[in-house]
């Protein structure tokens, strides 16, 4: 969906590029970023403790994590100044203001939509990112931020992640709460593939993180697999660069989801009843 023409020029671009990144350039990349994004926030003890505490990601990890994904995906696919993009918004703060959250792990939260994106497209992207398009990104985010009614967002992109290092400093701490949500989530990713391969899947997790959040979710050391997916994904994104640029786009709204919404869903029935 184009971006709304009302829109300022600096956010009606902002969002072409979201919209070219996610669904076009990197469809398979945003989406595992993103779901580190998930780990680091995890990491969080605060975080951590109250999604424990409501047990969604223990009893229901397949449903937690579908609606976040398709509230994510309704708002890069349509973007901020759609009908639909801000009513996927409205939906997200609604299922967060049924709890007590500070400002600053909002801020955290939006930080790692920002920039875990960029990191990992640095790692193992099939090209760089322009400047252009890491600014855009940001200002996309940015904005999905000030609709959420978030406090302090900085204006420039390294004031923002000068934010994100230093809140990670302070706040990544290993305790029980963050790896049992951490753990059930690394359960889920694992689930679809033959018992005999999960084991690896949640070795190729652990290898993927941080030491710093590796050891706040207290997951076991993967060394094989940390020194094994440098050079896999190197050789991917040589592929990748070979291969005939996407036409099509990716839209993970359109993915069926049986397991989470056998009959279907709608915006205003994401996230926990």
């Amino acid at each position: 969906m184009s971006p709304s023409t009302d829109a300022p020029p600096d956010l009606r671009r902002s969002e072409e590029i979201a919209q070219r990144l996610a669904r076009y350039d990197f469809p398979w990349d945003m989406t595992r970023a993103l779901e580190l994004a998930l780990f680091r926030t995890f990491a969080v003890p605060s975080i951590g403790r109250l999604l424990a505490a409501t047990r969604e990601f223990e009893i229901r990890a397949r449903r937690r994590y579908d609606d976040t994904d398709l509230i994510v995906s309704l708002i890069i696919e349509n973007g901020v100044t759609s009908d639909t993009g801000r009513a996927a918004i409205q939906r997200m703060n609604a299922i967060h203001g049924r709890f007590r959250i500070a400002n600053e792990d909002f801020l955290y939260v939006l930080s790692t939509f920002v920039f875990e994106p960029l990191r990992w497209i640095d790692r193992f992207g099939w090209r760089a990112l322009s400047e252009t398009e890491r600014e855009g990104w940001f200002v996309f985010w940015r904005r999905v931020g000030e609709i959420m009614e978030i406090r302090d967002i900085p204006a420039a992109r390294a004031e923002f992640e000068r934010f994100n290092r230093a809140y990670e400093t302070q706040h990544f701490t290993p305790n029980d709460d963050s790896h049992k949500v951490a753990a059930a989530t690394r359960a889920l990713f694992a689930e679809p593939f033959p018992k005999p391969l999960r084991p690896l899947v949640r070795a190729a997790i652990a290898g993927l993180l941080d030491e710093r959040l590796r050891q706040a979710v207290r997951f076991p050391p993967a060394p094989v697999t940390a020194a094994l997916i440098p050079p896999i994904m190197r050789l991917r994104a040589f592929a990748l660069r070979l291969l005939p640029k996407r036409r099509v786009p990716a839209e993970r709204t359109r993915i069926p989801r049986p397991k989470s919404h056998p009959a279907g869903w709608r915006i205003e029935t994401l996230g926990p009843t």
